[in-house]
């Protein structure tokens, strides 16, 4: 059965970080690239952070850029999300997703999301 469990999301004052975590399981993780979305209330859902399966390559939001970090560790099947400066604009819903694209197909896992606030 495969699983993505996000956690550490919380409550932060602005200026401050998180590190989001995701663990992943029933599936071979080192196969698939790894992104964080999130969702604000109202707001469709946007990508945040990407990462490939070997960790070799990063891309970012550009609003995230310089303040957000992807990493993940294979031998742990689990992705992270630091994020550092944080401001309210950045409260929201964060996701954690899988994709791999293999013969034409594409396979997708999502996590159920972490909450972000970011209020003094």
């Amino acid at each position: 059965q495969v699983q993505l469990v996000e956690s550490g999301g919380g409550l932060v004052q602005p200026g401050g970080s998180l590190r989001l975590s995701c663990a992943a399981s029933g599936f071979t993780f080192s196969n698939y690239g790894m992104s964080w979305y999130r969702q604000a209330p109202g707001k469709e859902r946007e990508l945040v952070a990407v990462i490939s399966s070997t960790g070799g390559t990063t891309n970012y939001a550009d609003s995230m850029k310089g303040r957000f970090t992807i990493s993940r560790d294979n031998a742990k099947s689990t992705v992270y999300l630091q994020m550092n400066s944080l401001k309210p604009e950045d409260a929201a819903v964060y996701y954690c997703n899988a994709r791999r694209i293999q013969w034409g197909l594409q396979y997708d896992y999502w996590g159920q999301g972490t909450q972000v606030t970011v209020s003094s």
